[in-house]
């Protein structure tokens, strides 16, 4: 699972990346610096892990992580080829959700694409390039099930329909993921046509480091059409994220933060989020060699999350010993946890629960 950094050219994209991952994404005040897309594999922070890690005193102390990717920024006509549009479509299509980096801040120094700084418009030109593709994907789609229909194929009469109302509903400017469907048609039909404006997005201003406590106006109307599309935002400032990125010790990046009135640099606050916008959760493992965090998806059984450690353990699952994470820091080791008869043990149909530690015995 991987989240997509877009947006218009010369907006943080980069120098946001760099804050977020080891990778460095060349950084510099011209569009289209970031050509091939830099990938990065970045530690979800987690202070249930650091918790764990403190009371179990492990070998080692393993993070989930999540992967995040720097798509080259995009302008108008991209749909058509326009610029770099090709690679950026076909880069943001690999990706399950977007981080849409928007400029909110002036500074005569730094150029914008479109001459003036308006987050709104520029959030316009990206949705309107992503739904003119999905427009011919839609069509291309179309096209193939019409003829199927006139066969009286009814699965696909039933596709026809929700490929009208997606058609419908881009020819009035709306995101896919804005367009109301059943939760089946959902699941079964919409996500299996990979549409770009059909993929979860988080909104992340980028303001400057004035505004990064309280946000601005730009801020406000970005929250105002987010809220109309169920989408988040967080504000932060880019700038802010390099310097504290460039300090080396806690202390100075804590003294650092506490000097503009801020509680946690906001790079780990888009971390977390963008893990959730993939609908990703944590469980861990906790013993003397290893406390590790998890990833699993939201909504799996003991078995498939079992899984994700090895084939093995889901294929040949007999059950789960489940810790939630506050009995386990409330009574300091798994042994007492055990003596006030707080262990439970689940079976197949379990549905884990982010915090669960987890312990699974199998048999192959």
């Amino acid at each position: 699972m991987k989240a997509g950094i877009v947006g218009l050219p010369n907006v943080g994209k980069s120098t946001l990346f760099n804050c977020l991952s080891n990778a460095k994404a060349q950084s510099a005040n011209f569009p289209f610096c970031t050509i091939e897309p830099n990938v990065g594999v970045v530690n979800v922070p987690d202070e249930r892990l650091t918790a764990l890690a403190e009371l179990v005193n492990p070998e080692k102390t393993i993070p989930a992580t999540v992967e995040i990717v720097d798509i080259a920024g995009l302008v108008k006509g991209a749909s058509k080829g326009e610029g770099l549009g090709n690679q950026f479509l076909a880069n943001i299509r690999e990706t399950d959700a977007i981080i849409h980096v928007l400029r909110c801040f002036d500074n005569d120094n730094i150029v914008h694409v479109e001459g003036s700084v308006d987050p709104i418009r520029d959030k316009e030109i990206i949705d309107i390039e992503l739904q003119l593709k999905d427009l011919e994907t839609v069509d291309k789609r179309l096209e193939k099930v019409t003829r199927a229909v006139r066969t009286g194929d009814k699965d696909a009469q039933k596709l026809q329909a929700i490929l009208n109302q997606i058609k419908e509903g881009l020819e009035q400017a709306k995101n896919v993921r804005q367009i109301e469907f059943t939760e089946k048609e959902r699941e079964e039909v919409v996500r299996g046509l990979q549409l770009l404006t059909d993929k979860p997005v988080l909104y992340v201003c980028n303001v400057s480091e004035g505004d990064a406590a309280s946000g601005n106006e730009m801020v406000t109307k970005v929250e105002a059409i987010a809220k109309e599309e169920n989408a988040e935002v967080l504000t932060l400032a880019v700038s802010i994220e390099a310097d504290i990125n460039e300090l080396e010790t806690f202390e100075e990046r804590q003294i650092f933060l506490e000097d503009l009135g801020l509680s946690a640099p906001g790079s780990a606050k888009l971390i977390q989020k963008a893990y959730a916008l993939l609908q990703q959760q944590t469980y861990f493992t906790a013993g003397e060699k290893e406390v590790r965090a998890w990833t699993f998806p939201v909504g799996a059984t003991a078995p498939q999350a079992a899984g994700v450690i090895h084939t093995d353990f889901e294929k040949g699952f007999i059950r789960a010993e489940v810790i939630s994470f506050e009995d386990y820091k409330n009574f300091g080791t798994e042994a007492k946890v055990k003596e006030a008869g707080k262990m439970r043990i689940e079976g197949k149909e379990y549905t884990v629960q982010d915090g669960d530690v987890m312990h699974f015995r199998f048999n192959v």
